[in-house]
């Protein structure tokens, strides 16, 4: 392994150590939350505006091993394809995430988690604030660092300059820290190595597998995707695609 590769394997899992040391009382809660939720046969909806943080709400969406109730909000607005430099000028965007909020029709039986990697733009808090006055069951997983760290005036802030871990009912820290990248490469002007795709993948699916046990202690039997390039993994899916299509919008 090059000196590199290891030090950044070594960041990468020191930051996932940090979540695992720091967050299982509120992962716990959330779990809770979200088998709950499933046990009704109700959706659990995850929404990522901005960037890169897009790539969460998908990574627990129509993945193998996933939970077939997780419904991904993908809002072509910051997803990169539509444009780098238009994402980020959309989740700077006051009252976009409201407008992406209403367009889902969320309403009181819902539970939404909130994935972003710093948990203070635009349209992040403003998705959060129109969920919580839908009397939505809100789950912020961002850096409380980051936010906390990150200046009132900052042009991604939202108006009222608050941080998503204040604005939603329970929050998992995933301690990305200021610039989300770990390695000072030698010569190079940046730091390098980017954490925060790493953190929100971890987080999420630690909350998931948290949540798969609860209903498995229950005797709650859940439908769940298994991979369509694995042996029967088409047939195994086919039993229940009828069952949320049309519930699960991105499905």
């Amino acid at each position: 392994m090059s000196s590199l590769g290891a030090q950044y394997y070594g960041a990468v899992t020191g930051l996932m150590q940090q979540i695992l040391d720091t967050e299982p009382d509120a992962v716990a809660r959330v779990a809770d939350v979200l088998a709950d939720q499933i046990e009704a046969d109700r959706l659990v909806h995850v929404y990522g505006p901005g960037g890169h943080s897009n790539l969460a709400s998908q990574e627990v969406f129509f993945r193998a091993g996933g939970l077939m109730h997780v419904s991904a909000i993908l809002d072509e607005g910051t997803l990169m394809s539509s444009g780098a430099l238009r994402s980020m000028a959309i989740e700077r965007t006051p009252g976009y995430g409201r407008i992406v909020i209403d367009d889902a029709t969320l309403g009181a039986d819902d539970v939404l988690i909130l994935v972003n990697a710093y948990g203070i733009n635009a349209a992040l808090i403003d998705a959060a604030l129109r969920a919580r006055e839908l009397g939505v069951t809100t789950i912020g997983v961002s850096s409380r660092e980051h936010a906390e760290n990150t200046a009132p005036e900052h042009p991604a802030r939202h108006p009222g300059k608050q941080n998503l871990h204040d604005v939603v009912n329970l929050h998992v820290n995933t301690h990305v820290p200021i610039g989300d990248a770990l390695i000072q490469v030698e010569g190079a002007q940046e730091l390098s190595g980017a954490s925060s795709t790493f953190a929100n993948a971890f987080a999420l699916n630690w909350i998931m597998l948290e949540t798969l046990e609860r209903l498995a202690g229950r005797g709650v039997e859940v439908p769940m995707w298994r991979s369509g390039n694995a042996p029967g993994g088409d047939e195994a899916n086919q039993r229940f695609i009828a069952r949320f299509k049309g519930r699960v919008r991105c499905l």
